[in-house]
């Protein structure tokens, strides 16, 4: 899947890491009410583009991940500031 890499020079496979670095940045600063979606901005990092075939979760099921998401921010990241802004789409 990645034979790619292999016939990259050093400056491209440098260029390769930066621009996935800078993608993984993005993705790791994201906060408030971005944490709650799906970026497939990432995923267009990787050289093979795919449609993918996500699934979702019915409803009750979804807003219990999104309880267990938050209560795990409680744990793992205790001293985050809070972000009290209602969503505007």
């Amino acid at each position: 899947m990645d034979d790619d890499l292999a016939d990259m020079t050093r400056d491209q496979l440098a260029a390769e890491v930066v621009k996935l670095r800078t993608a993984v940045r993005a993705h790791r600063d994201t906060s408030g009410h971005d944490l709650c979606w799906h970026h497939p901005d990432l995923w267009d990092t990787l050289p093979e583009r795919t449609d993918p075939d996500i699934a979702v979760p019915p409803w009750p099921r979804f807003m219990r991940g999104c309880v267990a998401y938050r209560q795990s921010l409680d744990e793992q990241a205790a001293d985050a500031r809070t972000h009290d802004a209602e969503y505007d789409a």
